[in-house]
């Protein structure tokens, strides 16, 4: 393991993660937490995990298997466990990033206070976080059909060039809008999702690949 600098972390620092027009702008949000996304990733390199990016953010490894990353949002940023539904969690610290969500657990933070105050307790789950591919532990996946939101029904049966695009996507793909669309809780936002995907959606791709290529 190794606690080496990655470059590419370091302008994912100064341009954030670049997967949409205000990259590099005073409006991305990484310039709202970059102090505290620089404190978690000092924690995570200490673990001697690899700095890697994927998915155009931080990502830190143990041989080629993928613990924890960081991320900036709105009203937060976040340390998330690829495996946190395998740690003990004793004190209740992790949360579910969504409803569906099943493996992945996370850290919220709003200040740099609120990560030195629990430090080596990060520490802590790191280490368990690594000892858990150490052993090659796996997480038990409930499959759970779901649903496919109204608003998806209806794009579909007013236009059948989109219906027919989106059943020829892959099930893991599918899968990725159908979440992304139904995460949304006002209709119009929905709407507004799917309309913004439509072109990906007549082009076969998913959902990340799209964003994989700006």
């Amino acid at each position: 393991m190794t606690n080496t600098k990655n470059a590419l972390i370091d302008k994912y620092l100064r341009d954030g993660c670049m997967r949409c027009h205000l990259g590099a702008s005073p409006a991305c949000k990484i310039n709202s937490w970059r102090k505290e996304i620089e404190l978690l990733r000092e924690i995570a390199l200490k673990s001697g995990l690899k700095e890697e990016l994927k998915w155009s953010i931080p990502c830190y490894t143990y041989k080629q298997k993928n613990v924890l990353m960081l991320a900036a949002f709105k009203e937060f940023c976040s340390l998330s466990f690829f495996k946190g539904a395998l740690l003990k969690d004793d004190k209740k610290l992790l949360e579910k990033a969504g409803e569906n969500t099943q493996a992945a657990r996370l850290f919220r933070f709003r200040s740099k206070e609120e990560i030195l105050a629990i430090q080596d307790i990060i520490s802590h789950y790191i280490q368990e976080a690594i000892e858990i591919e150490k052993k090659e532990l796996k997480p038990v996946f409930v499959k759970k059909e779901q649903p496919l939101p109204s608003e998806l029904i209806e794009k579909m049966e007013e236009d059948k060039n989109f219906e027919k695009a989106f059943q020829a996507l892959s099930p893991g793909r599918q899968r990725g809008y159908i979440l992304h669309f139904s995460d949304a809780k006002q209709s119009a936002t929905r709407k507004a999702r799917i309309e913004a995907a439509y072109e990906k959606i007549l082009k076969g791709e998913g959902i990340h690949d799209a964003y994989k290529k700006k």
